[in-house]
């Protein structure tokens, strides 16, 4: 059942999501070669609690740490540990935070240092799938729409989409109806409806769309070994179109990054 959320309890979810942006922004600068996941782990947590919410992974299904830490070929869910990171590494950093009793939840795919231009693509094209399918969370619509558009825009460049792995509601649980594939046909799937607050996040491998499983339970991995890229954004449908809640600004600032994506694609909805 897909549970509706007042303008109110979207403002307060939009809280949530931004201590997520925020901490993900505070970590941009430490995600440096010779820098252990653990550690930027650590740095993560305290923020997070010293800005008046709760880690919003630590303890959920029994996962052990306060963020999911994914490098290169590993998709989603990796932990935290004390190997450190290597120049050209890329690593997925997947953040939730609890704040009056709703969730954020957030991901972004980072360069450690100097990555090759393959890799750099494949970024870029994830990045902007994620637009892309929130583009298509309009009332009207249905998820079928938003993982079609993902989709295509990914597959024509050559990339797997994830089958086994979703997007999600988002609310009081980390988990709310309905799934969010990044797949899917169009005019199929739940109807998108207002005050619908989701999670949307493409998980792109540069290879294979298939994956594994590592014995921890948790990691999930690329089946050729090929890399895998990981952008997520909370988003709420207001006033018929999409909202988006999270922000990769923060991300961008510290980064010295010159980016007006999420402008850009604001002003691309009104013309529409």
């Amino acid at each position: 059942m897909i549970v509706i959320k007042t303008r109110e309890e979207i403002e307060l979810m939009r809280e949530s999501a931004l201590i997520v942006s925020k901490t993900l922004g505070m970590l941009a600068a430490e995600v440096q070669p010779g820098v252990t996941t653990l550690q930027l782990d650590k740095l993560a947590e305290e923020y997070i609690r010293d800005h008046g919410a709760e880690p919003g992974f630590l303890g959920l299904y029994d996962f052990p740490n306060t963020l999911c830490m994914s490098p290169n070929a590993q998709v989603v869910h990796g932990i935290p540990n004390n190997t450190p990171l290597q120049e050209g590494d890329i690593i997925s950093i997947d953040c939730g935070a609890l704040k009056n009793d709703f969730y954020g939840d957030h991901a972004y795919t980072f360069a450690v240092g100097e990555i090759d231009p393959a890799t750099t693509q494949l970024l870029e094209i994830t990045r902007a799938s994620l637009y892309k399918g929130i583009a298509e969370l309009k009332v009207g619509n249905r998820v079928g729409d938003v993982g079609y558009a993902i989709q295509q825009f990914t597959e024509a460049e050559g990339y797997g989409v994830v089958r086994e792995l979703v997007g999600h509601g988002l609310g009081k649980k980390m988990h709310e109806d309905p799934e969010m594939p990044n797949y899917g046909r169009r005019g199929k799937g739940k109807k998108l409806i207002e005050g619908m607050v989701v999670a949307i996040e493409p998980m792109i491998n540069m290879g294979t769309h298939r994956i594994k499983q590592l014995r921890d339970g948790w990691t999930i991995l690329t089946q050729d070994g090929k890399p895998s890229a990981h952008f997520e954004h909370d988003v709420a449908i207001i006033d018929g179109k999409p909202e988006i809640l999270s922000t990769f600004k923060y991300i961008h600032k510290a980064l010295g990054i010159d980016s007006d994506e999420e402008d850009a694609y604001r002003q691309e909805l009104l013309v529409v």
